[in-house]
């Protein structure tokens, strides 16, 4: 990875800041994506110290607003010549049912749609460095889960924070083999994982009533951050993944993803509800 240029969102705590500072480690140029200006500051501290590396900066921007990935966007571009992978890893949940300062579910809003639109912002760059790769993190979770483009946001459905969750997770899915499907010819692959079952603080924002059951039924299958950190080292890093494109992995294999998830009519028709609720027209996206 010696001078390769990687942005990574998500990257303040967890798996996010292990693989900054691994793929730091190996001399990724990196630049890592939070929200909070305080504890990115400290992440990126912490990557450099970790690493032994001086070349890692940082963003801003609040996943919630569109408005702030598309400022995002702008200053990535004018920032960096060239971008070889691109991270899609912020993410969280909600206890209850909140809306975006753009008027959508947030689980869904910040976990796919935010992917889904700084990808897209960033193609151009993406297909001028190639070969690059997009890699997004989603999560087993999506073999749970439903999609109903009719109430997307749970607003009759009852909102439950699992339910929330895993409908993003198989959005980012359909999302990722879509978009390799897209960017077929590029030199750009896009693959998703799972990352494992991570002890991190993703589920803080859980019902507290969830959390005793939580850690009785998976603290025993939960992984370090290390260790889900190395799963997307891998795909942003492996030589032996050059060129694949369009799969999903779990534990470090590629391996079929929930049926719902392999299908192609229902990705694509993900892609143009995603791009009219970001502003993108379809037919530009990708």
């Amino acid at each position: 990875m010696q001078g390769k240029t990687i942005l990574i969102t998500g990257a303040t705590s967890g798996i996010g800041l292990e693989a900054s500072v691994e793929l730091a480690r190996r001399g990724a140029r990196m630049f890592l994506v939070g929200r909070d200006p305080g504890r990115t500051e400290a992440a990126v501290a912490q990557v450099k110290a970790r690493s032994g590396s001086g070349d890692v900066s940082s963003f801003l921007c609040d996943f919630s607003s569109q408005a702030s990935i598309r400022t995002l966007a702008g200053e990535v571009l004018g920032k960096l010549d060239r971008l070889d992978v691109l991270i899609n890893n912020a993410g969280g949940v909600n206890k209850k049912r909140e809306l975006t300062v753009d008027g959508i579910e947030k689980t869904f809003a910040v976990n796919h749609l935010g992917y889904f639109l700084l990808t897209n912002l960033l193609l151009d760059l993406l297909k001028r460095s190639a070969p690059a790769r997009v890699v997004t993190v989603a999560s087993i979770g999506h073999r749970r889960a439903t999609l109903d483009f009719d109430d997307l946001g749970f607003e009759r459905g009852g909102y439950w924070v699992m339910k929330a969750y895993t409908r993003s997770k198989l959005a980012n899915v359909l999302f990722a083999a879509e978009l390799a499907r897209r960017l077929e010819g590029t030199g750009v692959t896009s693959n998703s994982l799972h990352p494992g079952s991570v002890a991190t603080n993703i589920w803080s924002g859980a019902p507290t009533w969830t959390k005793p059951l939580i850690q009785i039924l998976y603290r025993p299958f939960f992984i370090s951050a290390e260790e889900g950190g190395a799963t997307i080292v891998q795909l942003a890093a492996d030589p032996a993944l050059e060129g694949i494109t369009g799969k999903y992995f779990e534990k470090g294999v590629a391996v079929p993803p929930a049926p719902l998830a392999q299908d192609q009519a229902l990705a694509k028709r993900l892609w143009d509800v995603s791009a009219a609720m970001t502003g993108l027209a379809p037919a530009t996206a990708a």
